[in-house]
């Protein structure tokens, strides 16, 4: 592989020249790090991940669902509608607010994020009703409308919950394989329904006339509601196999799939719970293993200063000094992985020229004196 540079970026390339990875968003992230100010940065990261700005958050969405709530009665809306306006702008402002933040202090990965692209398309959503003329009869509707896909601003409490979330992640899963089930489970009998009942002579053409007729017709007797009356209609044409057809998928699509679906998420939750629960005790006995640990250790250090009460010791200075009085200068010392203060080393080295001066002296006087005897 070869590694190709240039002032911009860095650039991964094989043998062929394929590009395999580009350092343009690294660059282009330290260089935001550079011109960002951090006070600013870390006054704001204070705030978004302080306990009270989570509770405060959690306080508006929940206001937020009671207020979509009062705004549902006609009475309510027309009495309190300035109240309702002021109070949906105000919340609005903080949902703003943090997504301002949230963009702030990280604005790559923040669209990286689904649950945070989902938030912003919602608060993109909630600034549209402020665009449209009201005063115009056609548009009203339109406004209507956008102001009902507010409600899906109260799913920001699952970001404020990390049990719920956690929850939810691990619960979809087989949550959704026991729904894809359900569904094969409705499309077979809702092809086989609408085969058996689409007469309009000899069966029921307003329930299993249509595929989709037949597919809502079965969605009802999955949650058992009128499904009496429904069984009552085929009674009245005298179709003999209709009871079967009836008890068996209420049999399988409630009895079987429908409670399926409830215990998977009964269960997921109680794993959850168990889950934690094996964690607090882990951290307990933990805990206790670091306080026994503790108590022993204290327990053996009164022990070692009791025994070098009772009897005779020295410190290790009071060593150190009495191994210096036995060391000569005469004794050969190993330099070899020995450690040395700075004052000592300028004196060692001062110590060697010196050794040098004395030594070039002493060669230089006795050249001198052979050459002087030579003559």
């Amino acid at each position: 592989k070869k590694i190709h540079k240039n002032q911009k970026d860095l650039l991964y390339c094989q043998d062929n020249g394929n590009v395999l990875h580009s350092m343009d968003l690294t660059l282009s992230l330290f260089s935001l790090s550079r011109r960002r100010d951090n006070d600013l940065y870390q006054f704001i990261e204070k705030i978004f991940y302080h306990p009270l700005f989570k509770s405060i958050m959690i306080s508006t969405i929940t206001l937020n669902a009671i207020f979509l709530a009062i705004e549902t009665d006609y009475k309510a809306r027309y009495e309190s509608h300035f109240f309702l306006e002021v109070s949906d702008l105000i919340i609005l402002a903080i949902y703003s607010a943090e997504f301002l933040m949230n963009l702030y202090l990280d604005p790559i990965n923040y669209w990286k994020d689904g649950y945070k692209q989902y938030d912003f398309a919602v608060l993109l959503i909630a600034y549209l009703p402020y665009t449209i003329d009201r005063s115009n009869p056609k548009m009203h509707h339109v406004a209507t409308v956008l102001k009902g896909f507010q409600a899906f601003r109260v799913l920001k409490l699952i970001y404020y919950s990390p049990g719920m979330t956690v929850t939810l992640a691990k619960t979809m899963k087989n949550v959704i394989n026991v729904l894809v089930l359900l569904f094969l489970l409705i499309f077979i009998f809702a092809i086989l329904g609408h085969g058996l009942y689409r007469d309009p002579e000899n069966g029921d053409p307003q329930n299993w006339g249509t595929l989709a007729a037949a597919f809502f017709t079965l969605f009802s007797l999955v949650t058992v509601d009128g499904w009496t009356d429904l069984q009552e209609e085929l009674d009245n044409k005298q179709i003999v196999t209709s009871r079967t057809f009836t008890i068996v998928f209420i049999l399988l699509g409630f009895f079987v799939f429908f409670n399926m679906f409830i215990g998977v998420v009964i269960m997921e939750i109680q794993v959850k719970q168990y889950e934690q629960k094996l964690k607090t005790e882990r951290k307990a006995a933990l805990l206790a293993k670091k306080q026994a640990i503790l108590k022993r250790q204290q327990e053996e250090l009164k022990e070692l200063l009791l025994q070098q009460k009772s009897t005779e010791y020295q410190t290790f200075d009071e060593l150190v000094e009495d191994f210096k009085k036995t060391l000569l200068h005469s004794d050969p010392v190993i330099l070899e992985e020995f450690c040395a203060s700075l004052p000592f080393i300028d004196l060692y080295l001062t110590s060697l020229d010196r050794q040098d001066a004395t030594v070039y002296k002493h060669v230089c006087y006795t050249c001198s004196r052979s050459l002087s005897q030579f003559k």
